[in-house]
């Protein structure tokens, strides 16, 4: 297309130009048998280009130059013999006025093969842009797949332990009961995608589903408490980005107290953003936190990776030993109320 409208103009304006010049009908034919060579002539240097430009860049340059210096004598060759044929018949341009041909002719080629690898340089570099970006986004979404499958692993063991334990006390009903939240539960993580974005309502639905297994262990030394706004319900984030905090809550809060303890969840939209803090009355020792989670790979360094991937700095994470007695975990993201764009 980029030819076509580029060697119309040319014609056009070497024919208005001969016109204006009182040169004849001739001229026009003269400016089309040109058009048409020039038109020709850069087809095929274009497709020499195509493969030129892929390969190493001194090269391309020189055999550019090259192609440039052959293909301008042919041009001119053709341009001479077109003006000693229907404009002055019986003429033979030979010397400083086939060097000006030439000179005219090799200007104009540079000027169009410049222009040739400047738009397909800068095509390359966009479909260069695209694929790097595509790489990135695959190599998040991978990152994001393998953080949300060291949760289930994590959480199967405990709770099967869970299970082991209530078989062995012979407390079979309290354990049956047990096997089929947890296939509940499984069922539900099986079917999200593991790089799926939930709503918060869905993420609470599924902490409370958790906490129906923990509670058959626990009873009432488990305490949950759900604060959500409206205005933050719909808020899309990571598929089971809560529920390892509150695991956590229950391993270092409930377990070690006789009383148990409360866990509490609230969320509310400030603006553009989603707050979200868990919080529990347990001893709140951070030590203990940060220790657990760097010896298992999940818990607090799970969500952290997981939030980097996801929002990269936009977000916000942070953990605090309330002074009361009791931990908390802070997050907080943008508000997103549609699925993120999946890339093509």
């Amino acid at each position: 297309m980029l030819q076509s409208l580029g060697w119309a103009g040319y014609f056009v304006l070497r024919t208005l130009s001969g016109i204006a010049n009182s040169m004849g009908w001739s001229f026009v034919l003269h400016t089309a048998l040109l058009t048409a060579t020039g038109y020709s002539i850069t087809l095929l240097m274009g497709a020499i280009y195509r493969r030129l430009i892929r390969i190493r860049p001194v090269l391309t340059w020189l055999l550019s130059v090259l192609l440039v210096i052959l293909a301008a004598a042919a041009f001119s060759a053709i341009e001479t013999w077109s003006w000693a044929t229907f404009l002055s018949p019986g003429s033979h341009p030979q010397g400083v006025q086939f060097f000006g041909s030439i000179v005219l002719t090799f200007s104009l080629l540079v000027a169009w093969s410049a222009l040739y690898y400047s738009i397909n340089y800068y095509l390359l570099l966009e479909e260069q842009s695209d694929r790097l970006l595509r790489l990135e986004s695959q190599a998040s979404h991978a990152q994001l797949a393998m953080l949300r499958y060291q949760l289930n692993p994590h959480f199967l063991f405990n709770t099967l332990n869970s299970i082991s334990t209530l078989v062995l006390l012979k407390q079979t009903d309290q354990a049956n009961a047990m096997l089929s939240r947890l296939s509940s539960f499984l069922r539900y993580t099986l079917v999200n995608e593991p790089t799926a974005q939930v709503t918060l309502a869905q993420e609470v639905e599924t902490l409370k589903l958790y906490l129906e297994i923990e509670k058959m262990r626990f009873e009432d030394r488990l305490r949950p408490k759900f604060y959500i706004e409206a205005a933050a319900a719909g808020a899309r984030l990571p598929s089971l980005l809560l529920q390892p905090l509150v695991e956590n809550a229950i391993k270092y809060a409930v377990t070690p107290q006789e009383e148990g303890a409360d866990i509490k969840v609230v969320a509310r939209r400030v603006a553009d953003r989603v707050i979200i803090e868990v919080d529990d009355t347990g001893p709140g020792s951070e030590d203990v936190w940060v220790k657990a989670q760097q010896s298992t790979g999940v818990g607090l360094a799970n969500i952290r990776d997981r939030l980097s991937q996801a929002y990269g700095a936009d977000h916000r994470f942070e953990t605090e030993s309330n002074k009361q007695g009791g931990f908390s975990v802070t997050i907080e993201i943008p508000y997103q109320s549609e699925p993120a764009e999946e890339p093509k």
